[in-house]
């Protein structure tokens, strides 16, 4: 492991979100390194005790994101090893920073819910929530659950995030995402005509950022911008709003998302300062 890589929920506080829980033992492993780990050293290294990190590792098991290998031996599944050690291996972006990005945003937005995405290596069509910046809010109590946020909305086939970073991946795999099924928990705005989705991909790329309207889940609104380094797509910032509260996104969200984005790309290395 690349040395300053941290835990970036270490960064606010203990907690009490089961997604935020569940995303501690995630990064657990990711601060921890390849191979299998004992359950008590996961709990120490996000910070949990040992009961709520086995509820947490029971839940992982069930949709593959971690892997019992032995009693009491756990490791990451092999996708989410790959793109964690991926992701914060960067020297260029420590936790720390990237937790300021978001919640920068967050503050610029009112207290909007705040999402750093990545895409999968290794031409997996997918993406992976890394990091947020939610406040004290439970994820739960807002109708949002933690397969939401940790299962559901890998696929790019959905969401504002998913389709911006789609945007910038070959166009084989744009029409590969296209062809498949909508998931089944997608929200009543979600894009389901595979043609309407490809130019909407187009639409992104030219304005920079893409606009969602209940597409992952019914009720919230989105904003999302790319984050790219060195000339290629590496992830998304991704802004939630309740629909109620943002029927439509004002220019300065949409302008505070962008920049968010931007810096975030800065900091991976891809931008350079004048």
């Amino acid at each position: 492991m690349t040395k300053g890589v941290r835990l970036m929920s270490g960064q606010r506080g203990t907690g009490t979100s089961y997604a935020d829980r569940f995303m501690r033992v995630q990064q657990a492993f990711i601060t921890l390194g390849p191979g299998a780990h004992r359950l008590s050293e996961i709990a120490k290294t996000a910070d949990l005790d040992d009961s709520t990190t086995g509820r947490m590792l029971t839940a992982g098991t069930y949709n593959s994101t971690f892997v019992r290998v032995d009693r009491g031996l756990y490791q990451l599944g092999s996708t989410v090893a790959d793109l964690g050690l991926h992701a914060l291996a960067e020297d260029n972006l420590s936790g720390a920073e990237a937790t300021q990005v978001l919640q920068g945003l967050r503050t610029a937005t009112d207290n909007g819910l705040v999402f750093l995405y990545m895409r999968a290596p290794f031409g997996i069509a997918g993406r992976q929530c890394l990091d947020m910046a939610v406040g004290d809010s439970d994820l739960v109590e807002l109708g949002m659950t933690p397969r939401d946020v940790l299962s559901v909305t890998r696929s790019l086939r959905t969401g504002a995030s998913g389709r911006t970073i789609l945007a910038y991946l070959p166009e084989q795999i744009q029409r590969r995402v296209a062809a498949d099924p909508v998931p089944e928990e997608a929200g009543p705005g979600v894009i389901r005509d595979g043609d309407e989705l490809l130019a909407s991909l187009a639409d992104i790329r030219d304005q920079g950022y893409a606009l969602g309207h209940q597409e992952c889940m019914a009720k919230w609104n989105s904003i999302a911008a790319p984050v790219i380094w060195d000339g290629a797509i590496w992830g998304a910032v991704l802004l939630l709003k309740p629909m109620d509260i943002m029927p439509t996104a004002p220019q300065h969200y949409v302008y505070a998302t962008i920049t968010a984005a931007a810096r975030l790309s800065h900091l991976g290395g891809a931008w350079h300062a004048d």
